[in-house]
């Protein structure tokens, strides 16, 4: 399906959970001053021999796209993404890790919900696990501790890219690099959160829609802290995939915005929103999302 885009970041309505069990460091200045919800965004990393696991959930759901006009019948892709890590060397300066990716997709004007019931239903659903990345996280500049990158290898583990006209997920080999900044202005009231994501697809062009292409997404997060456990956040995203060679071109933009609520030192709830407001060759839908994430 080629209105389908992989792992938009925090896109639709994200109701994710983080659970952090961080080992507490009194002489760590940064926490003394700074709840959770403030210190833990993707740009941080964790230390020598810490354990980063997130488990993030996305929903997507359309009834309408750029391949035609009105109403179709909805189509919903459910993503599970298990991410772990863990801190090597000195400084947080090395993260190493895998991506692991479960999808289950349904066509043909069922119910959203039906992506949970994992029925391989002829002609409209299909399910399983579809790719593992061996992934590095690392700080490429000792002096600026909130500017990462991560680097990920996508395996496919798909036989087929579509069966029975149900689209499961991508079949090719992906490098994935994601550069994440951010930025606390002084008074700890606001902060602003940055990401360019780049995907770059390689593979016969006839296994998939999206191999020799390339995949830039930036995405802006702006947060403003009532209280160090309370934020609320507006966020703009776009995407665009680059022909190299596979005839294949698509753009997409997101808006949207939502609140993060640290409700005990270990727990986070957060909540979020947005909605595909232009493209091409994309759909034009939304997504509802869940995340839990453990630090140990």
């Amino acid at each position: 399906m080629k209105s389908i885009q992989r792992n938009f970041f925090l896109s639709g309505l994200l109701l994710a959970t983080t659970m952090v069990f961080a080992q507490d460091n009194a002489n760590d200045e940064d926490n003394s001053t700074q709840s959770n919800i403030q210190q833990y965004t993707p740009s941080k990393l964790i230390g020598k021999g810490q354990i980063d696991i997130k488990w993030f959930n996305n929903l997507y759901t359309q009834t309408k796209s750029t391949f035609s006009e009105g109403k179709e019948p909805r189509q919903t892709f459910f993503t599970s993404t298990l991410e772990a890590y863990t801190g090597v060397g000195e400084n947080k300066r090395w993260n190493v890790g895998a991506i692991f990716e479960f999808r289950s997709n349904v066509v043909g004007g069922r119910d959203a919900l039906d992506v949970f019931k994992f029925d391989g239903e002829d002609n409209t659903a299909r399910s399983g696990l579809t790719s593992i990345a061996p992934s590095v996280k690392f700080v490429p500049f000792r002096s600026v501790s909130n500017f990462s990158i991560q680097s990920s290898f996508f395996i496919p583990l798909v036989d087929n890219e579509t069966e029975n006209g149900v689209f499961l997920d991508q079949k090719g080999y992906i490098w994935q690099n994601r550069f994440f900044y951010d930025y606390t202005f002084p008074g700890n009231k606001w902060q602003l959160f940055s990401e360019l994501n780049s995907e770059l697809s390689f593979g016969d062009k006839e296994d998939s829609f999206a191999n020799n292409s390339l995949n830039l997404t930036p995405g802006v997060f702006l947060s403003y802290f009532p209280s160090s456990k309370f934020t609320v956040l507006a966020l703009a995203q776009h995407s665009q995939r680059l022909d190299l060679g596979n005839d294949f071109a698509q753009n997409f933009t997101a808006v949207g915005g939502g609140a993060k609520y640290q409700l005990t030192n270990a727990l986070n709830l957060e909540a979020l929103y947005t909605n595909f407001v232009r493209g091409s060759n994309t759909g034009l839908g939304q997504t509802f999302n869940l995340g839990l994430r453990a630090i140990f």
